[in-house]
């Protein structure tokens, strides 16, 4: 997996969340912080798509068989993939390499809830700017379970 660019300067990352397939499609918009934590992304999703934090979640970054996890620690965890990493210590800016990259986001192993995250654009922090902020989105999530 490719190392983003260290920096000590916080960018912003514009960032598209896509209910995989729902058509018409049911997405999101959001702009976070590239130093927030994979854990804290986690709710950031789950309040901009709508869904209730009740189920096992995974952030899947590249391809099968070489892919890494990125996830909260539960067992047999580290059986899926090549390599796993703790969501509560991973941020964004360590795996993001660039706009237009894309990770999947993985919600309730049971219904398998699937979203494609592509990074869209990468920006500089407006003065007064409060981030994370949902700045657009289109159609409700289906009802869990």
């Amino acid at each position: 997996m490719p190392r983003a660019k260290q920096s000590t300067e916080v960018s912003i990352y514009q960032i598209k969340i896509t209910l995989g397939h729902s058509k018409p499609a049911i997405w999101r918009r959001v702009l976070v912080r590239s130093d927030t934590r994979f854990g804290k992304f986690h709710d950031i999703v789950q309040l901009a798509m709508g869904w209730s934090n009740s189920h096992l979640h995974q952030f899947i970054i590249g391809k099968h068989p070489n892919h890494t996890l990125i996830c909260e620690p539960y067992e047999n965890v580290k059986e899926l993939a090549s390599r796993v990493l703790d969501e509560r210590k991973v941020k964004l800016s360590d795996v993001v390499t660039g706009a237009k990259q894309r990770l999947f986001y993985e919600y309730d192993f049971g219904d398998g809830w699937e979203h494609e995250i592509l990074v869209e654009k990468i920006l500089k922090p407006e003065a007064g700017m409060h981030y994370p902020v949902c700045i657009e989105g289109k159609r409700a999530c289906p009802p869990e379970d």
